[in-house]
């Protein structure tokens, strides 16, 4: 996604239910490790993108038991 002239890669991560933790608690060293391989084998595939400031965006969705689903966005969630 573009926000301005900045690339962001987002995560969306669900979790419909909350006993094996949440959505956010998901995104763990091995995912955003996978997250910054995609996004720099995106940005060598589309050279025009990679000039422009990148970041890393997570969007955690949590529902449990009938109780209404909570977004949470993470604007910068990590460093690559």
């Amino acid at each position: 996604m573009l926000d301005g002239d900045t690339v962001v890669f987002v995560e969306v991560r669900y979790r419909q239910h909350l006993a094996w933790g949440g959505a956010l608690e998901s995104v763990d060293a091995r995912k955003r490790m996978k997250l910054v391989r995609t996004a720099h084998y995106f940005l060598q595939k589309e050279p025009r993108w990679a000039r422009h400031p990148c970041r890393f965006d997570v969007i955690a969705i949590n529902a449990d038991k009938g109780v209404s689903s909570q977004l949470n966005w993470i604007r910068n969630a990590f460093d690559a």
